[in-house]
């Protein structure tokens, strides 16, 4: 059995963690065991951890404070692969490999398409330099679509056989397992769901949504920083009874499957969750080009599922050729096949087996 030691910052609710911890659980316990190691074991996703991986907390939130401790901790554990899927954390693991057991692969994943996501972060020629300097050096990089391996070679210097696209899995079944839910009365019920970041694009898109039918009522589902902004940006224009944010939901499905489209407005991305699931509920998907694996979507789903828009009119218009649905009935599911969990599943185990 192989030991597999995935390391994540925190349980907080976004997208890449959510990845990271259904690839580590559903790995086959037969082959591969896991070991999760939190630098601060917080969020709403830690009652997500599966029974049968043993979870340690460093109470470390900050990277630099946690990097002793956590080479203590992989030398303990002495797992044949690290994983990891935040690039300032991969980073940081690839710099301890001298410290690390010498037989250890490490294994990351990136979570952002990196021309768009670190030009927006902190200190971005240092990131730029770190990840030419250490991604080259991991075992094996995992990319969600193919313009983000194609980015790791040409930009970064991972060598072709190092790199691979694995799509962000979606447990059909699950996601569909919820009933419909929207707000009654007339009108287009759209839908977004992410972390209220600038990333998100969200602060855009309740600007923009002043623009549509009077009727139209938009749910944004998530939780973050950004959030007094965007309260404020929809009283100040005078939204409320048309916007509302949610907050953060472990289960949001239902308000997908009920929606008449789901929307992407984002800046910058890697693979969104909520656009895969969104088509799993068989919900169509309004989502800017910059929204990272879109684009390899659509050329797998149906007619018509994915609509790629340009931020402003292109957008707006959009929504407005957006048909309301006629009932509350369940919709055949519009995701590839490809980013089915069994399939996932599947590429993951095997590249793991072949280092």
């Amino acid at each position: 059995m192989k030991r597999v030691a995935l390391v994540l910052p925190s349980f907080a609710g976004g997208g890449a963690e959510r990845v990271a911890l259904t690839l580590a659980g559903h790995l086959g316990q037969r082959n591969f065991g896991v070991d999760l190691c939190v630098l601060e074991g917080s969020g709403p996703l830690a009652k997500a951890v599966p029974d049968h991986v043993s979870v340690t907390d460093l109470a470390r939130p900050r990277l630099r404070r946690a990097l002793r401790p956590l080479a203590r901790w992989l030398r303990r554990c002495r797992p044949q692969i690290v994983f990891s899927t935040f690039g300032y954390v991969n980073v940081g693991l690839l710099g301890l490999r001298p410290f690390l057991p010498a037989d250890a692969r490490l294994v990351i994943r990136e979570a952002n398409t990196p021309s768009q996501s670190l030009a927006q972060g902190r200190a971005p020629t240092a990131m730029r330099l770190a990840y030419r300097l250490f991604y080259p050096t991991a075992d094996l990089v995992i990319c969600q679509h193919q313009m983000m391996a194609s980015e790791m070679i040409r930009r970064f210097g991972v060598a072709p056989e190092h790199a691979a696209v694995l799509p962000n899995p979606v447990d059909v079944d699950r996601v569909r397992a919820h009933a419909a839910r929207r707000e009654p009365g007339p009108g287009r019920r759209f839908v977004a769901a992410g972390r209220l970041t600038r990333q998100k694009g969200f602060d855009r898109l309740i600007e923009l949504f002043g623009q549509t039918d009077a009727q139209d009522r938009l749910i944004i589902l998530g939780d973050g920083h950004d959030r007094a902004d965007l309260e404020r940006r929809i009283y100040d224009r005078g939204l409320q009874a048309r916007v509302r944010l949610s907050g953060f939901e472990p289960e949001p499905w239902s308000w997908y499957a009920g929606a008449d489209a789901v929307l992407v407005p984002s800046r910058w991305e890697g693979l969104p969750n909520v656009a895969l699931e969104a088509l799993a509920c068989g919900t169509r998907i309004i989502a800017t080009p910059e929204s990272g694996g879109i684009a390899d979507v659509a050329a797998d789903a149906p007619d018509g599922a994915v609509t790629m828009a340009r931020w402003g009119a292109d957008f707006a218009g959009a929504m407005a050729a957006t048909m309301p649905r006629p009932d509350a009935n369940a919709r055949p599911s519009l995701l590839p096949p490809r980013y089915e969990l069994g399939s996932v599943i599947g590429q993951f185990e095997a590249l793991l087996t072949a280092l």
